[in-house]
Parts: C-alpha cells; structure tokens; sequence
C-alpha cells in the first residue's frame, strides 16, 4: 500500500478525521471491496468498524485492530442488537466514529443495506459516503470483488458532503434516504475508479496520506495484510472498468 498514489477530492474538508478541521462524530459507508484503502489511510482516527461475526470477516478484524480501529462484530444475520447497543455507546459517550461497508457481509455487491441510514437516524450524527478507486487492481473471486490494488499505481477517494438523516424515520423515510445514499456511494465511486484509471488530475485534488498518528511502519503494514487476508482466494487481473462506468471529466 505505500507505493500507492494517493488523492483525495472533498465536497468539505470537515468530514475527513484526519484533518485538524474535523468535527464528528460521523457514519462513514464505502464498499465492502475497497476497504483496504481506509484501513491504510485513517487508523488511530477514532473510528469503529462494523464487521460480520462470520468467520469470513476474522481477518478483517485483526487487521482492522492493527491498523487502529476499534470493530465491533454484528450484522443483520448475527449479533445485531448487541452490535447495536455498542455502537451507540461508542458515539454517544465517547464521540466514536463509525464506519461500515454497507453491502457486506454477503452482498449484493454495491447495494446499500438499512443499517448507515438508521444508525445515523437513531444517533442524530451525519452521514458521509466516500467512493474509492483504484488504477487496474487485481480482483479475488468473492461475491464483492475484492479489489486488491497493483503496487506503484494509482488509489484516488472522493468524500461526499454530510448528509443529515432526519430523527425518528419510518420505513418509508429510511428506504427513501437509503435509495439517495446508495445512488451517491455508486456515483461517486464510478467517478473515484474513472480518476484513477486516468493519469489527468483534478480540481482542489489532496495528497492523502496515513493519519500524522498512524504509527505502524509500512513494511509492518505491509506484512500484516499479507498475513490476514485469506491466502486461499485466487486473484484474478481485472483491467478495464466496468462498461456502465462513464468516465468522469478531469478538471
């Protein structure tokens, strides 16, 4: 991940924990397939991440705790009250932000589940989703694609501005700002995967780099995600964008 080229594009600086501007807490949502990025640019940030209980997710969490995270386990199918009541501690009594990959732990890939909107409802704390891309990356044969940047290539993030979910939602109301978080999660990682397959910059673009208080040594980063990702999944060369892709025009 440190040879990795990283920029960052912001509708609001403000969102980014990173920054010394920042003001949270906030719900983060990325998809579950390019949570390598986060993981390597935002430990020690004060942030959970939200991660299934199934097996599957195990070498999430200890990367996630190497890296920084806190992580509570839970998903709709196992744990979810429990990961619930945690969550809303972390935030109510300790400002804690949250992140989640809101299409896993099973998918449908780039299809957002209830749980960011509800939680951002039922918290009083907004939401921010942030489309990632990165230049021609290897793909695993799992149900997101995992995607598994190409060293020396180029990762680029675009962070939406806060969306303000209403308290106190029915169903309606909570189906309707999960359709609109969804659209602009897609949108904006469309347009992240179309900046880095192109070498053109854009306008007010940021270095992103590991938080100032992100200590680990690279190589030690390195080594640890090559120790917990499932060495039994074959990588597959994925090397176009998808064809409903439209590129995005570099400013």
């Amino acid at each position: 991940m440190s040879t990795l080229d990283f920029q960052a594009a912001y509708y609001d600086e403000s969102v980014d924990p990173a920054k010394t501007s920042f003001h949270g807490p906030i719900v983060y949502a990325f998809w579950h397939e390019n949570i390598l990025a986060p993981f390597y640019l935002r430990g020690h940030c004060n942030l959970a991440m939200l991660l299934s209980r199934h097996r599957d997710a195990d070498w999430l969490a200890s990367a996630a705790d190497f890296m920084g995270f806190e992580s509570v386990r839970g998903s709709s199918f196992r744990g979810g009250s429990a990961a619930l009541r945690e969550l809303t501690r972390k935030v109510l009594d300790h400002g804690t932000n949250i992140a989640i990959t809101p299409d896993g732990p099973r998918g449908p890939r780039r299809q957002l589940a209830q749980g960011p909107v509800f939680l951002a409802s039922k918290l009083g704390v907004p939401l921010v989703v942030f489309g990632i891309g990165y230049d021609r990356p290897w793909r695993m044969p799992t149900w997101d694609r995992f995607a598994l940047p190409r060293p020396y290539t180029r990762c680029r993030a675009i962070m939406s501005p806060r969306m303000h979910i209403p308290a106190n939602l029915d169903r309606e109301g909570i189906e309707h700002y999960r359709r609109r978080a969804e659209t602009l999660l897609n949108c904006l990682t469309q347009e992240a995967e179309a900046w880095a397959a192109s070498p053109s910059g854009k306008y007010l673009q940021h270095p992103a780099s590991p938080s100032p208080i992100n200590f680990a040594p690279r190589e030690l980063v390195t080594l640890s995600l090559a120790k917990v990702l499932p060495s039994r999944l074959a990588i597959t060369s994925h090397s176009t964008l998808p064809s409903e892709v439209a590129p995005a025009k570099a400013a």
